[in-house]
């Protein structure tokens, strides 16, 4: 046992080593050399400080995931079948995600929280539920969707329209919104039924960049490059969140005898997308459960298998396309009132990439994953904004890390919903 220990220390070390090595050999040039401009001439600076740092924090850390799973996976015995548990992780998953709800419902009361960190919040928050419901196509049902920006699109404009047009407020349009984006992925669905893997994501990929240059060219509705202006914001139950309401109408710091101030509708409106977003994920955790997510995750897994055991691939694919499409159609309505103002140029690919890593790197079918991808992808550019010009390669070597270290994402789990036991010994 203590040679075994021995050995693995020494290969962990080794290949810490290894890793601390790479590093060095990129920050050197990367980060190690800085150009400074005096008086019209170019010098080079050194700052071997900050290579330092950089080469030990990389060989700690790659020591440190070498032990990692070690430490949390418990192989168990379960009806004679040898299963894999991570029944530590599992406890730990739990806790956090009990934490991050409690932390969540008392950000906007906390007394280090001001208007950045819940701009940041909220932004965090759509982008898990994006993630949550691009979950339902890739994570579930195993269909890469490289277009899901389309439905966040549509739903946004489709609110946008509704509310100027017709004079909806919120609360009639959002179900609206997420009716019109299940009618895309339907029609996105019948298309690629018989497509798979890369074929697949082409196919998508192109159905969002459609969408994308329609809503630039029909300039008579959607008013192309320009965007849409004036989108309506929502009230708390009829009370507007504005200084000096219209004649009739009372305000919501009126109605509360509170002192007006604009951090009420930005904490009204983290709180919203909150709600959603909760509501998104204990709809996504009971519909796995159901006969639809077993079946999704059936075709997930064997598509042939599916077709045998009598699942229309047909249906399953398309009900995974419309739900996925809902919710992201909800996201986008609740963008488009955030923001008060949308255009084409906020739904580019750029936009499915990166829901889609926010998936792919949070562990494709974890739930709780989505949250951590979604906050390390918000909140990591955000840190980076203090070293202006190393921030986008600060940002792709974090990713290009959590990659190498976590193919299956940071949390993969792809247990199934359900577990049949096996049948005992001497038994038919």
């Amino acid at each position: 046992m203590a040679a075994a220990a021995t050995t693995d220390l020494t290969a962990a070390v080794k290949d810490a080593a290894l890793a601390a090595f790479v590093a060095l050999a990129l920050a050197i040039p990367m980060v190690g050399l800085h150009t400074v401009d005096q008086g019209g001439t170019l010098i080079v600076e050194t700052r071997f400080d900050w290579v330092a740092i950089a080469v030990a924090a990389v060989f700690a850390g790659r020591l440190a995931l070498s032990f990692w799973p070690a430490t949390l996976r418990i192989k168990a015995r379960r009806d004679a079948a040898h299963v894999t548990a991570v029944e530590g992780q599992f406890s730990i998953l739990k806790f956090f995600g009990i934490a991050a709800v409690s932390v969540a419902i008392l950000l906007p009361v906390l007394p280090f929280t001001d208007r950045y960190v819940i701009d940041v919040a909220t932004t965090v928050l759509i982008y898990v539920m994006l993630g949550w419901g691009l979950n339902i196509v890739v994570g579930l049902a195993g269909l890469l969707d490289l277009g899901y920006v389309a439905f966040y699109a549509v739903g946004a404009y489709s609110f946008a329209l509704l509310a100027r047009n017709f004079d909806l407020n919120f609360w009639e349009c959002l179900p609206l919104a997420g009716v019109l984006a299940a009618l895309f992925g339907v029609l996105l669905g019948f298309p690629v039924l018989r497509l798979r893997g890369d074929y697949l994501a082409i196919v998508t990929l192109g159905f969002g960049e459609m969408i994308r240059i329609v809503l630039i060219n029909w300039q008579s509705f959607t008013g192309g490059p320009n965007g849409l202006t004036s989108i309506p914001r929502p009230s708390f139950f009829g009370l507007p969140f504005t200084r000096t309401p219209e004649e009739g109408e009372v305000a919501f710091h009126q109605f509360f005898g509170l002192e007006f101030a604009a951090y009420h509708r930005l904490a009204f409106l983290y709180y919203l997308i909150l709600v959603l977003a909760l509501i998104t994920n204990a709809f996504t955790m009971r519909i796995r459960r159901l006969p639809v997510g077993r079946a999704w995750e059936a075709l997930r897994e064997d598509e042939i298998a599916c077709r045998a055991l009598g699942i229309n691939p047909t249906n399953t694919k398309l009900t995974a396309f419309a739900i996925g499409a809902m919710f992201g159609g909800f996201a986008g309505s609740f963008f488009a009132t955030r923001q008060g103002f949308i255009s084409p140029e906020s739904f580019t690919f750029i936009e499915s990439a990166m829901i889609l890593a926010v998936v792919v790197l949070g562990g494709m079918g974890s739930q709780i994953g989505v949250v951590f991808a979604a906050t390390l992808l918000v909140v990591l550019p955000e840190l980076g904004r203090e070293f202006a010009e190393f921030r986008m390669v600060l940002f792709g070597a974090a990713m290009i890390a959590i990659m190498v270290w976590r193919p299956h994402g940071l949390l993969a789990r792809r247990d199934p919903s359900i577990l049949l036991p096996l049948p005992k010994r001497g038994t038919s």
